[in-house]
């Protein structure tokens, strides 16, 4: 027992009073697994299977990332304690330091303060389909001060968390995981537009990922300078692939409009040409 106490008690660096054991890093040590031991237990227990619908996994995934941060906090400080840091000496010895620090890395703590929001007010969640800056991600993580995207392309993309908050950005899952879409065609003028309507709803209902086909519907939506300019409106829960979705219902359009004589017309413009009626001298 007093070889081990020898042990414990060996002093690893020794500067003016400070004195740092082996018996504070073992405590460091303990600390550390102990943390992630509760931090296990709670991702377990919140992960878990719920009855209640309306606890999802982006709520739950939200609420874990915070207590996470705040147990590695709290631990980080008795970490400091047990080898010897005085926490409160620290931040109060350190606050013009911290003030210099903090202007030098405003962007970053701004980026980390828009984390802290979308976490607890929890608007974005995990899975969710966001259009920023014209692009379509699908979230798949959010961190304290990024997150972290998949595009249509397969292209993972780190997006700071400010610019989710402090830029307009379309939440496609927001309210429903079904989206209504549009297409837009013009057909010849002269063309008989209840077929082509008919024609249009067909095309929409017979794609598999239309998940409301009794809700499909096409409009005549204007009288275009070249042609009848018709929507063509469908419901679909494939989101993230929507693109690929709209490109399959113009395929099907355009080739019942070539089955049917049904022409796309290209733009026209008519010049007239005022004869001179001057004599010339």
């Amino acid at each position: 027992m007093e070889v081990i106490n020898k042990i414990l008690e060996f002093e690893l660096i020794s500067v003016g009073q400070y004195k740092l054991r082996i018996i504070s890093l073992l405590i460091v040590l303990i600390i550390v697994i102990v943390t992630k031991i509760i931090l296990f237990l709670i991702k377990k227990s919140l992960f878990r299977k719920r009855k209640l619908k309306e606890f999802d996994e982006g709520n739950t995934y939200a609420l874990y990332q915070i207590i996470k941060y705040v147990i590695w906090v709290v631990a980080f400080g008795f970490m400091l304690e047990s080898i010897g840091v005085k926490v409160t000496i620290l931040i109060a010895g350190s606050a013009a330091l911290l003030v210099g620090i903090g202007l030098g890395l405003q962007q970053t703590f701004n980026d980390v303060l828009s984390g802290i929001i979308l976490l607890s007010e929890r608007s974005i969640k995990i899975e969710d389909i966001l259009e920023i800056d014209g692009e379509v991600v699908k979230i798949q993580e959010i961190g304290l001060r990024t997150s972290k995207g998949l595009t249509t392309d397969d292209i993972s993309i780190i997006i700071p968390n400010s610019l989710i908050t402090t830029n307009k950005v379309i939440n496609w899952s927001h309210q429903s995981k079904k989206t209504r879409f549009r297409i837009e065609v013009g057909v010849s003028y002269g063309s008989d537009v209840e077929f082509v309507i008919k024609i249009l709803e067909e095309s929409a209902i017979e794609h598999p990922d239309n998940t409301k086909k009794e809700l499909t519907e096409a409009r005549l939506v204007n009288f275009g300078n070249s042609s009848l300019d018709f929507q063509i409106l469908f419901y679909s829960n494939n989101i993230f692939s929507s693109n690929r979705v709209k490109s399959d219902i113009r395929r099907i359009i355009n080739q019942k409009f070539i089955e049917n004589n049904i022409t796309i017309p290209f733009p026209q413009m008519d010049v007239h040409l005022k004869p001179n009626t001057e004599k010339g001298n």
